[in-house]
């Protein structure tokens, strides 16, 4: 049999990110439906390695049935040298016999299915009005995020902070063609958060660089940086402060800082999650209640989005025949 992979290049091109919004909401449904069983991903440290892999298995039932597997290496020293932290491939077996059918980049699955997810986040918990847009972070998440939140938002005005304020430039005038709006860089979170009502944190801080006092009322935050138990984006007053909703409760009370590292500091507990995203998306839990409510996103990335972005992939190149197709 032949067997499908799919370059960088082209998982870019067969999976815009407009296309895979309405995907990723369909899979978090079928997530809360029952309908996916999935792991926790495992993590393997080893104490003498530059970076770590990751191993996150799924299977989905029904009329899409499929098998998958994505093996991510992140090696946070990668942007440092122009590539991205995230390194590895997403595989897709059949349902019906388990055959390996295709072989993806994983580094453009993550970036496109990440972003896509806190789409559906934004577009269902942020106020209808929204269009102050803040990203935190300048790297490939930051980007795919800034294009995201543009197809749920009518986003008027987006200030970018980084790190270093040069990465931050850059941002701006990469990106700066492709949209309408203006693209602020600035020297610091405190200023590129004055006014914002949508919020994409994205970086690699193991300490908060979000406090409480920073954040208008009303606003929705994405927190997408951090997946580790021991680092976090925001500090422990702006989770008790938010309604919070999670990809998945499982890996939110294993591996999110950002909720473990509050919990610690005594101030929310489990009832404090009000929803995972699909369950709102179901409509068997509520998700904004107010104008003035601060709503917060919690994005981990679970396997069952790699495989309904995989299953996609798999369907669109076939039917366009692009791609590799080799012998197995």
């Amino acid at each position: 049999m032949k067997i499908l992979i799919l370059s960088h290049k082209e998982v870019l091109e067969l999976l815009p990110i407009k296309e895979c919004i309405p995907l990723m909401r369909e899979a978090l449904i079928a997530l809360a439906a029952g309908k996916v069983h999935q792991p926790l991903r495992t993590i393997i440290r080893p104490p003498d390695a530059k970076g770590i892999i990751g191993l996150m298995p799924t299977y989905m039932s029904g009329d899409a049935a499929a098998f998958g597997l994505k093996a991510v290496c992140v090696f946070p020293g990668n942007p440092a040298q122009g590539m991205d932290a995230h390194q590895g491939g997403v595989l897709l077996f059949s349902a019906e016999t388990g055959e390996l059918l295709a072989t993806m980049n994983a580094s453009a699955i993550t970036a496109i299915r990440t972003a896509a997810v806190s789409g559906v986040a934004t577009d269902l918990l942020a106020r209808v009005d929204a269009c102050n847009l803040a990203i935190l972070g300048s790297g490939v998440q930051a980007r795919s995020h800034l294009v995201a939140m543009s197809e749920v938002r009518l986003i008027k005005r987006c200030r970018i902070a980084s790190r270093h304020i040069e990465h931050a430039r850059n941002f701006a005038e990469d990106m700066r063609p492709d949209f309408s709006f203006p693209l602020e860089p600035v020297g610091t979170v405190e200023a590129a958060l004055e006014g914002a009502d949508l919020i994409v944190s994205a970086t690699t801080a193991v300490e908060p660089i979000v406090r409480r006092e920073w954040i208008s009322a009303g606003a929705h935050l994405n927190l997408v940086g951090s997946c580790f138990p021991t680092t976090r984006e925001v500090d422990s007053e702006t989770m008790a402060a938010a309604s919070l909703f999670v990809d998945s409760r499982e890996s939110t009370f294993n591996e999110a800082g950002d909720y473990l590292l509050a919990a610690r500091d005594g101030v929310i507990g489990p009832d404090h999650i009000r929803a995972e995203i699909g369950e709102v998306l179901k409509g068997d839990k509520p998700g904004r209640t107010s104008p003035e409510e601060i709503t917060c996103f919690k994005s981990l990335g679970i396997a069952i989005e790699d495989l309904a972005a995989a299953g996609y992939l798999y369907r669109k190149a076939r039917e366009q025949q692009v791609g590799s197709w080799v012998e197995f």
